[in-house]
């Protein structure tokens, strides 16, 4: 996981999740911290493996670490994080070491983590479903109160 270490040890990366750390520090719901990432970086592989999707460890781990991390761009400005986190994902990735095919499928499912998919065995499908499924629901103080409706909310451990 030689290229993910060098993101998780990128200038870049690491001040974009201290500003998320910043801008959330006081948010009541799900924050986008690493702890997040790697959970859903974690799920993505878990669901890579099981349903023999075939997609690279690295990139699953590298997308999955990348898809918040302007969220706190979203807090400032209301610039949908999915949509601002392209750019620095893509000098971050490329200063790693990740290949022009493999930063355009990374982008591709860093823009839509936040779109339903349509076909469940792409890798921005991949990505959204772990993302969804990394929120744990079922221990939040503040379940009541969230956006989510509960068909949405994760009230049954799965992963």
């Amino acid at each position: 996981m030689q290229k993910v270490n060098l993101i998780l040890n990128h200038p870049l990366f690491l001040s974009h999740m201290l500003k998320n750390e910043v801008s959330e520090a006081k948010r009541r719901f799900c924050k986008h911290n690493i702890a997040h990432s790697m959970d859903v970086a974690r799920i993505a592989y878990i669901l890579n493996l099981e349903e023999s999707l075939g997609f690279d460890k690295e990139m699953i781990y590298a997308a999955a670490l990348l898809h918040d991390i302007t969220k706190f761009m979203q807090h400032e400005s209301g610039i949908p994080h999915n949509e601002s986190a392209i750019l620095p994902s893509s000098g971050i990735l490329s200063n790693c070491g990740f290949l022009s095919d493999e930063i355009e499928l990374i982008k591709n499912a860093i823009l839509h983590h936040r779109t339903e998919p349509n076909d469940l065995k792409a890798f921005d499908a991949l990505l959204f479903r772990a993302d969804k499924l990394s929120r744990l629901c079922l221990f939040c103080e503040d379940r009541a109160d969230c956006h989510w409706n509960d068909e949405k909310k994760n009230l049954l451990m799965i992963y």
